[in-house]
This record gives C-alpha cells, structure tokens and sequence, in this order.
C-alpha cells in the first residue's frame, strides 16, 4: 500500500472555495485505490473522516530548536511566526516548521502539497525524509490578482515550492501555461490533471432555501456561485445583468458567495438600479447548493483568471447549462458550453438572452454538458494521480 503524506489548508465543511472540495474529492478517490493518505491541516476543526487519517499540525508538541534551511527569517519574524498570531504569512511560516516535526514521525512515501500556502510544508517534509514532492497547483498568484498587483512574497513561495517540487500537478494547460510563463518552470516538469465532479444523487426538496415565488409567472434564474473577488469577475456579472433587464425583466440574478468584494459589490449592485433584481444568499453548501444549481436556467462563470472551475462541472452534474469565461481552466474540456472573453459583456449579455428565449438550447446545453462533465471524475483524476505517484516513486528509487 502506498502511503501519502498530504498537505492541504482546508477541507469540508471547513471550506472557502473550490480547493477545499478538489482536496476532498481526490483523497476520497485515492482512499478508494488502496492507497493510505495522511491529511494534515494547518488548525484543529471540528471534522472526522472515515476514508482519511487527519492530523492537525497545531495539535503537534514542537521543540522550537531548528531555524534552518529553507525556512529562515530575523528574530522579530521568527518570534511572530511563533506566536500564530494570524497574520497569513506567519501562520504559512509555522506550518512549514510544524510540518517537519510531522514527517519526522510519520510513516510515508511521497508528499503531495496543494497550493502555495503547503508549499513550505511540502518542502520541510521533503528536506527531512528525503521523500519526493508532488505540487498541486489550483490556482496562482497571478489568478487570484487578475495579473496585477502581484504579492512579491506569495510570489516567491510559489516559485520556490515549483523549484523545489519533483513533479507538478496543473489543473489545466491554462494553469500549466501560466506555471512555465511567469515562473520560468519546465514544461516536462508539470502533469495536467483535471478535476471532478461527484456523482449527483436526487436531492429531495427539504431546503429552507425556497426559489418558487422567483419563478413564477415565468420569471428566470441566472445563478454566479463563488468567491466574490476580483478574480471571479463579478463585477462583469453585474454590469451584464444590468443590460440583460433591458430586454427581458423577468429574470432574478443569484449571487451566492462571500469575498472581500462583497461590500463593493452590494453598492455596485445599487448604483446599477438592480437591487430589486439581484439576490446575495451568502455562501451555501450541500442540500442548499444543490438546489440552487438545479432551479436555476443558466449558471454563469465570469472569471477574469480561472485555472479550472468545478462550480461549473457541479452545475452541468444538476443539469444546469452554463456559460464560462474563455480565461479558465475548464473551458479547455467542455465544448457542450457558452463561452465568452470575461470582459465582453455584450456577448455575455447576447448569450444569457439566447437561454433565456429559446428553450431548445437550454435543453440541448443541459442535456449534452450533463453527459460531458460527468466523464470528469475524481475517479479519473485519481487514476491519473496514481500514475505520476509510480513515476516519482521509480525515479526517487533509481
């Protein structure tokens, strides 16, 4: 049995986005293939799992004896990193020493790290095991800033952990063409692996979560589900929405998410003269997700960088069409999907019109896009997983 110490920064329910539920969905899915993973997160939560051991990294006793190698930093830094006292980095920082005194006491044979904020875990693990690294990129800091304003620091901690890595898994060629581009890595190095989707089970009508009254007298649902961030280009979803009222008012828009923007948005959302027309839910889970996926008749992906989106492949699992920016990972998969440039809103608003009106495409983008995503699971993705693992591990035996 290969054992697999795994690296992640959250996991459902104690979840923000889309990196929670792929980490999720993957280790269930390598569980199921006889292969014994070591979850480790970074704070104890509230959750169990039958599938996977989890270790909480702050629950382990740590003799603060070893400033060396890859993690250095002045005192002033190295006492703040100590004391967890909530800002990121040091929290990143304590992680990366944590990690260590975790390897040192586990039994494995390779270490997979899921984005930038385990990259120095993955590396103290390796430094101390000598055991090979596996990155697994779901996002950079180039998505999450829409290229701009770029965080040197994160940068750096990407780029390192990249350098450091044996193999690297992208989430798509988009997300692998940013990865040889911007931090200068080796396409030979980097295995795309799409991610997945569950299979849907029927979801009886017991949500709290009532969308009846919305559809009445013929009224539409365009739904947006996620982080509300620049990245996510909600602000384009607004800007569409506006125009979209123009020519067919019967139709509610769906915010359901939270993000720092959210403040920014409501009051954007306010100064188009839609407020009575847009619907913020916060953001849902389970049952309630999966009701909103499943009433809605179109759900729309507008984001300016996207190095996948499994939002998307849930909504098409509900038998929900959906319209994606051409700027995301999962657009290089589907081609029973709409599809735009994030900033062309005119055509995004020619699109949602075309749903709208003519139920013949909604039905035959549901139908088809169903059918497609379903051949993305995370038994696939898995499959593919367990390849590269075989790779490192003869390399790292040669």
């Amino acid at each position: 049995m290969t054992k697999v110490l795994m690296f992640g920064w959250e996991f459902p329910p104690f979840n923000s986005g889309g990196l929670g539920v792929a980490c999720y969905g993957l280790s269930k899915a390598l569980s199921q293939k006889n292969f014994q993973i070591t979850f480790v997160l970074p704070k104890k939560v509230p959750i169990e799992s039958n599938f996977i051991k989890i270790i909480f990294a702050d629950s382990t006793n740590l003799d603060i004896k070893f400033m060396s190698g890859y993690i250095t930093a002045d005192d002033h830094k190295q006492k703040k990193a100590l004391g967890f006292d909530g800002d990121l980095f040091s929290q990143v920082y304590k992680y990366g020493l944590l990690a260590r005194e975790i390897a040192k006491s586990t039994e494995f044979d390779l270490i997979h790290a899921h984005d930038w904020l385990t990259f120095q875990a993955g590396i103290e693990a390796k430094r101390v095991s000598k055991k090979p690294l596996i990155v697994h990129v779901h996002a950079t800091e180039f998505d999450r800033t829409g290229g701009k304003n770029i965080n040197p620091r994160v940068y750096e901690i990407e780029k390192i952990g990249l350098e450091s890595a044996d193999k690297i898994i992208a989430v798509s060629n988009f997300t692998k063409k940013i990865i040889t581009e911007q931090y200068e890595i080796s396409p030979d190095k980097i295995k795309v692996i799409h991610n997945g989707v569950e299979k849907v089970e029927h979801i009886e009508n017991k949500s709290e979560l009532d969308l009846s009254k919305l559809k009445q007298n013929g009224a539409k649902i365009v739904l947006f589900v996620g982080r509300i961030t620049l990245q996510k280009g909600v602000d384009y979803f607004l800007k569409a929405a506006q125009k979209v009222l123009q020519f067919y008012p019967k139709v509610y828009f769906i915010i359901a998410g939270s993000g720092d923007m959210e403040g920014q948005i409501i009051q954007q959302t306010a100064s188009l003269g839609i407020s009575d027309k847009v619907f913020f839910v916060g953001f849902l889970r389970g049952e309630m997700l999966a009701k909103i996926y499943q009433a809605a008749d179109l759900f729309i992906m507008p984001s300016v960088s996207e190095p996948f989106g499994i939002s998307t492949l849930e909504s098409l699992a509900y038998g929900t069409p959906v319209l994606i920016s051409k700027q995301s990972g999962v657009s290089e998969i589907l081609s029973h999907a709409l599809k735009t440039d994030f900033w062309d809103v005119d055509e995004m608003v020619n699109k949602i019109l075309a749903v709208l009106n003519f139920n013949s495409l909604k039905s035959c983008l549901a139908s088809n896009g169903q059918k497609q995503a379903m051949q993305f699971t995370w038994n696939k993705a898995a499959n593919e997983c367990i390849e590269l693992y075989k790779e490192v591990l003869l390399n790292s035996y040669a």
